[in-house]
């Protein structure tokens, strides 16, 4: 019950951050921009002490681990797989510019007669 009560209070902290950025209508923008960093700064550092803030914590970690054990291509990988999609884009285009053309010849002058102009 703890933990539902101080989610409430950091979805509340938040609103009022929002709130504060339209009370605060007629001042600089940087005023602004500092209530909703404050409202959002608060709703963050009360909903870090909660359960699931914590379940978050860990979930983003171990994020972190994993991303840490990714092996990521090469530059030159990257650049070959990027050339062989862009292959096969040119080559899909002409097949089916063909095919269109291909399609519209039969419907139009074979089987309908329409003759262009």
């Amino acid at each position: 019950m703890a933990d539902k009560i101080k989610l409430v209070v950091a979805a509340l902290l938040l609103v009022a951050g929002i709130a504060g950025f339209y009370y605060f209508g007629d001042s600089a923008m940087i005023v602004r921009l500092a209530a909703i960093a404050a409202g959002a700064g608060a709703g963050v550092a009360v909903a870090w002490f909660t359960a699931p803030g914590q379940q978050f914590l860990a979930f983003a970690g171990d994020a972190a681990t994993e991303v840490k054990k990714v092996v990521w291509p090469s530059r030159k990988e990257s650049l070959q797989t990027a050339g062989i999609v862009f292959a096969f884009v040119v080559v899909m285009a002409a097949f089916l510019w063909v095919s269109d053309k291909t399609l519209e010849f039969l419907l139009y002058d074979l089987i309908l007669g329409w003759k262009k102009l």
